[in-house]
């Protein structure tokens, strides 16, 4: 079964009770649960992440180019101002999608912009966890 990273940026462990009415009820456990249950139906094995450390985040995405292996990423506010981690991605050598639980350019202003959307495959926002359900199936779709 091919691999699928799926990594998540700050406070993403948090869900649940981090701002419900605007990133659901669900726990970040049930994102892990969905995203592997989503893999297996799929025949994917997903490996799923988070960290609040840009450096760890950045040596994740080090991980996922040097073994070509597609990445589902949720940078969370990393999104908005980190070029070392757009500079990582730049050196992709696998399809990487960004996710977002809720659509950021409903939010606030300085959440507008991602310096990363540049280097994704491409950016799935605004479906709650079912965002991370459609990058899998698009990355499952792009394998075939």
């Amino acid at each position: 079964m091919r691999t699928v990273f799926v990594f998540n940026g700050p406070n993403l462990s948090r869900l649940g009770t981090r701002e419900p009415e605007v990133y659901g009820a669900e726990t970040f456990d049930d994102l892990a649960s969905l995203c592997r249950q989503t893999g297996r139906e799929l025949g994917l094995t997903v490996d799923v992440r988070q960290t609040d450390d840009e450096a760890e985040l950045v040596s994740w995405i080090h991980e996922a180019a040097d073994g070509s292996i597609p990445v589902v990423l949720n940078p969370a506010a990393f999104t908005h101002y980190s070029y070392a981690l757009r500079d990582a991605i730049a050196q992709r050598t696998a399809p990487l999608i960004e996710v977002h639980l809720s659509n950021p350019a409903t939010r606030e202003e300085f959440r507008h912009t991602s310096v990363v959307a540049a280097v994704a495959t491409g950016t799935i926002a605004g479906f709650g966890l079912r965002s991370y359900e459609l990058a899998l199936r698009a990355i499952a779709e792009g394998e075939r």
